[in-house]
């Protein structure tokens, strides 16, 4: 696989598909929808970084990440949820959402409860990119758990949350 931007490739995995629901929501083409989707995963991107930059909830997002990273649930383990309810990247996307929203209808002219609206679809297609990307070796090295870590911890110390997102975000492209 090419290395391809962070964007591309949620819009990629959105599919021509989730670009129309999206331009039908907003009432443009996809063109207008590309671009939205586009302005809409560098804040979703930026809104991830802030929230670990802010130190308290820098374990928050370092968890979520391993948790994406980590292979998916088979059988019977999966009633609990696992990824396909959202897990903790779920929950940490939701709460940079609403300020993203606010940022993106004020750069965009976009009623923030449309762009709300757009996020609720991206949120899934963003998990997918997570792990479609921690397993392809992006920050996989970086979300290793330390050697006798329990599966899950937190990745071992070293290259720090930064380098995790840039690795996973794709060097922080927006």
């Amino acid at each position: 696989m090419s290395e391809s931007s962070f964007q591309e490739d949620v819009l990629g995995e959105l599919g021509p598909e989730g670009l129309t629901e999206i331009a039908s929501l907003l009432g443009t083409d996809a063109a207008g929808a590309r671009e939205t989707v586009a302005t809409t995963v560098g804040a979703m991107a930026g809104g991830l970084q802030e929230k670990a930059a802010a130190g308290d909830d820098e374990e928050e997002v370092r968890q979520a990440f391993a948790e994406v990273a980590e292979p998916p649930l088979q059988g019977v383990a999966t009633l609990g949820g696992g990824l396909l309810g959202g897990g903790l990247m779920a929950g940490v996307l939701a709460k940079v959402s609403k300020p993203v929203a606010a940022a993106v209808s004020k750069k965009t002219g976009i009623p923030p409860a449309t762009v709300s609206r757009v996020i609720e679809l991206l949120i899934p297609v963003l998990l997918t990119v997570f792990a479609k990307r921690a397993a392809a070796g992006k920050g996989a090295a970086a979300e290793a758990p330390a050697p006798g870590a329990a599966p899950g911890a937190a990745p071992a110390e070293g290259g720090g949350l930064g380098d995790l997102l840039g690795q996973i975000l794709g060097g922080g492209r927006k």
